[in-house]
């Protein structure tokens, strides 16, 4: 399984998405438990692509992360692609339709 990078701060967090050309986040609340069992399926999806990166922001910690990303609630996954927003998933994720974004846009970046 994949490892995210536990992106603590705003600042870290835009720098994070601008110098990866494909990144992708993952955020969380450490008393959500659709976070926590939604993670470990993420971490096994994303070994297919490895060319994205992997962020973590728990949203307890970086709270300027739900005004940044006008997020409701969690989990919510973001994938950017050279830092534009193309992929949001929230709440409930259906792996399977969240696969075949993914993929249609690996597939046209990575090739």
């Amino acid at each position: 399984m994949r490892e995210f990078k536990e992106l603590t701060d705003m600042e870290m967090t835009e720098r994070f998405i601008e110098e990866n050309k494909l990144s992708f986040l993952y955020i969380s609340r450490p008393d959500c438990s659709v976070c926590h069992s939604l993670l470990p399926q993420v971490q096994e999806l994303m070994m297919k692509y490895p060319e994205i990166k992997l962020g973590h922001i728990n949203a307890d910690d970086v709270q300027d992360v739900a005004s940044r990303f006008s997020i409701f609630t969690v989990p919510v996954l973001l994938l950017f692609v050279e830092g534009k927003e193309y992929v949001r998933e929230a709440r409930i994720v259906h792996m399977d339709l969240f696969d075949e974004k993914v993929n249609k846009i690996y597939e046209n970046v990575v090739g």
